[in-house]
């Protein structure tokens, strides 16, 4: 019993991600200044609502690496971004860029908002609600639902209970 815990225990200390390897700035300012303005311009594959400066994921590491990478061999900051979109797509970005493709992610909130106003307007206690008169049908089966159970027996109802 003792070796098939330890065992179960390993076995999630395996399944754990490696720890990064420690990072190392860029050796010039303003390089690594924009490397880290660059970084919080870019999202998170693995944590989608974090950007990969404060991600502890490895693969966030992975990116900050590569970001230093591309500005240490002089790409400008636009040629690192679709460098980035080009690898994992528009989605990458915190800030996507407005065309076709991303339209829904720029205009989907605005109409979301403006589709609950109108529900609201709609629906608000002021608003005049006009209702068709029922068909001489219609009129029939309501005047038959709303006769007296005495009327018409349950039947259902046990003898004792009519």
């Amino acid at each position: 019993m003792a070796t098939a815990f330890a065992l179960l225990l390993s076995t999630s200390a395996m399944a754990q991600e490696p720890a990064a390897a420690p990072e190392t700035p860029l050796t010039d300012a303003a390089q690594e200044a924009r490397a880290r303005a660059l970084f919080q311009e870019v999202r998170c594959v693995v944590c989608q609502h974090e950007s990969i400066a404060d991600s502890p994921a490895g693969i966030a590491a992975d990116m900050r690496r590569l970001v230093r990478e591309e500005i240490a061999a002089g790409k400008t900051d636009a040629a690192v971004r679709q460098d980035l979109v080009r690898r994992w797509g528009d989605y990458i970005l915190f800030r996507p860029p407005f065309r076709w493709s991303t339209l829904v992610l720029w205009l989907g909130p605005f109409a979301l908002i403006l589709g609950g106003a109108v529900l609201l307007w709609r629906r608000r206690p002021g608003a005049v609600m006009t209702a068709e008169p029922l068909s001489d049908e219609e009129e029939r089966r309501l005047a038959d639902l709303l006769t007296p159970e005495t009327d018409r027996p349950d039947p259902d109802a046990n003898r004792p209970h009519d």
